[in-house]
C-alpha cells in the first residue's frame, strides 16, 4: 500500500473508529476500556478474573499495548492483518473479543503464575505461541465466536463513569484542585515549551529563507548574464552568418561567370575545331579527287600511247619517254611542288588543330580547377554554417542546461 494510503487509513482509525480517544484526557477512555474488560472476564471467564485478583494483577499491566497498538507492538503480522480486518468491520469493540480470546486460550497457563510470572507469561510467551499461523487462525475463529453486545458495553461504561464520580465526590475538593491545577500548570509548561520550539523553528525558516533568496537573487543575476552574453554570440553568430552567405552568393556569382566564359570558350573552339575538320576533309576529298582524276588521265594517255605504233617508240617499257629526260623531270617537278605545297597545307593544318586541342584541354583543365575552387569554397561555406550552428547550438544548450540546474 502507498504512503499516502496508508496515512489515509490511519486518519480513519484515529478519528473515525475512536482510536484517538483513548489518548486523550489523561488517557481516562483508556482506563474506561480497561474496566470494561474486567467486567468481560468477570463475566466469561470468572475463575481467571478471581485470580488476577489475588495475585493483584490490574488490566492496564498488560492490556494497554493491545489497546494502544492494536496488537502490533509484540504480535505477528498475518495475525494483526486479521485483527485490523475484523476492526474495520465491526468496530473497536473487536478489541474485547481478540483480549477475551487471548485469556481464555491461555487461562490453564496463567492460573499457574504468580504477579512476575504472570507479567512475563504476557511479556515472552504469549506473543511466540501465536507465531505459528495455525493457532493465530483458531484465535480469530474464537474471537468471531463470541458475541459481546454493544448494550453490555455500554452498560459497563456508565458504571465506570458513576465509579469515577463517586470517587471524585469522596475525594477532597483541595486535592481534587491541586491535583487538577498541577495538571494544568504542566500543561501550561508543555504549551510554553512547544511555542518556544515553534518560535526558534520560525526563525530558523525565515532565516534559511532569507538565505535561500539571496541565493536565487545571484543565480538570477547570473542567469542574466549569461543570457545576455548568449544573445550577444547569438547576433554575432547571425552576423557572421550573413557575411558567409554574402561570401558564397558572391563566390557563386563569380564562379558562374568563369563557368560561362569558360562554355563560351568550350563552344568558341568546338567551332573552330570542327571547321578546320570541315577544311581537312575538304582538303583531303579534293586531293583524293584530284589524284584519281589524275590516275584516269595517264591511263588514258597510256592507253592511246600503246594503240598508237608512232608514239609507242617513243615511251620504254615502263611508259615513261625516252630522250625527253628534262621534260619528264620539269613535270617530276611540277607535280613535287605541287604535292609538296598540299603536304605543307595538311601539316598547317594538322599543327593548327593540335593548337586548337592544346587550347581545349587548357580550357578543360580550368574549367577542373574552378569546378574545385567552387568545391572548396562550398565546402568552406558549409563548414562554417556548421560551425556557426553548432556553436550557437551549444551556448544555447549550455545557457539553458546551466539555468536548469540552477533552478533544481
Amino acid at each position: 500500500m502507498p504512503e499516502e494510503q496508508a496515512f489515509s487509513v490511519l486518519v480513519k482509525i484515529m478519528f473515525d473508529y475512536g482510536l484517538r480517544e483513548l489518548f486523550k484526557q489523561n488517557f481516562e477512555d483508556l482506563h474506561c476500556k480497561f474496566y470494561q474488560l474486567e467486567r468481560l472476564m468477570q463475566e466469561y471467564i470468572p475463575d481467571l478474573y478471581n485470580h488476577f485478583l489475588d495475585i493483584s494483577l490490574e488490566a492496564h499491566m498488560y492490556a494497554s499495548q493491545w489497546f494502544l497498538t492494536l496488537f502490533t507492538a509484540k504480535f505477528p503480522l498475518y495475525m494483526v492483518f486479521h485483527i485490523i480486518d475484523l476492526l474495520l468491520c465491526e468496530g473497536i469493540s473487536v478489541i474485547f473479543n481478540v483480549a477475551l480470546g487471548l485469556l481464555k486460550t491461555s487461562k490453564d497457563d496463567l492460573l499457574l503464575t504468580d504477579f512476575e510470572g504472570a507479567l512475563k507469561f504476557f511479556r515472552v510467551q504469549l506473543p511466540k505461541r501465536y507465531r505459528s499461523e495455525e493457532n493465530a487462525k483458531k484465535l480469530m475463529e474464537l474471537a468471531c465466536s463470541m458475541k459481546i453486545s454493544q448494550k453490555k458495553l455500554k452498560k459497563y461504561e456508565k458504571e465506570y463513569h458513576t465509579m469515577r464520580e463517586q470517587q471524585a465526590q469522596q475525594e477532597d475538593p483541595i486535592e481534587r484542585f491541586e491535583r487538577e491545577n498541577r495538571r494544568l500548570q504542566e500543561a501550561n509548561m508543555r504549551l510554553e515549551q512547544e511555542n518556544d520550539d515553534l518560535a526558534h523553528e520560525l526563525v530558523t525558516s525565515k532565516i534559511a529563507l532569507r538565505k535561500d533568496l539571496d541565493n536565487a537573487e545571484e543565480k538570477a543575476d547570473a542567469l542574466n548574464k549569461e543570457l545576455l552574453m548568449t544573445k550577444q554570440k547569438l547576433i554575432d553568430a547571425e552576423e557572421e552568418k550573413r557575411r558567409l552567405e554574402d561570401e558564397s552568393a558572391q563566390l557563386k556569382e563569380m564562379c558562374r561567370r568563369e563557368l560561362d566564359k569558360a562554355e563560351s570558350e568550350i563552344r568558341k573552339n568546338s567551332s573552330i575545331i570542327g571547321d578546320y575538320k570541315q577544311i581537312c576533309s575538304q582538303l583531303s576529298e579534293r586531293l583524293e579527287k584530284q589524284q584519281t582524276a589524275n590516275k584516269a588521265e595517264i591511263e588514258k594517255i597510256r592507253q592511246k600511247v600503246d594503240d598508237c605504233e608512232r608514239c609507242r617508240g617513243f615511251f620504254n617499257k615502263e611508259g615513261r619517254i625516252k630522250g625527253m629526260s628534262s621534260a619528264k623531270e620539269v613535270l617530276d617537278e611540277d607535280t613535287d611542288e605541287e604535292k609538296e605545297t598540299l603536304k605543307n597545307q595538311l601539316r598547317e593544318m594538322e599543327l593548327e588543330l593540335a593548337q586548337t586541342k592544346l587550347q581545349l584541354v587548357e580550357a578543360e583543365c580550368k574549367i577542373q580547377d574552378l569546378e574545385h575552387h567552387l568545391g572548396l569554397a562550398l565546402n568552406e561555406v558549409q563548414a562554417a554554417k556548421k560551425t556557426w550552428f553548432n556553436r550557437t547550438l551549444s551556448s544555447i544548450k549550455t545557457a539553458t542546461g546551466v539555468q536548469g540546474k540552477e533552478t533544481c
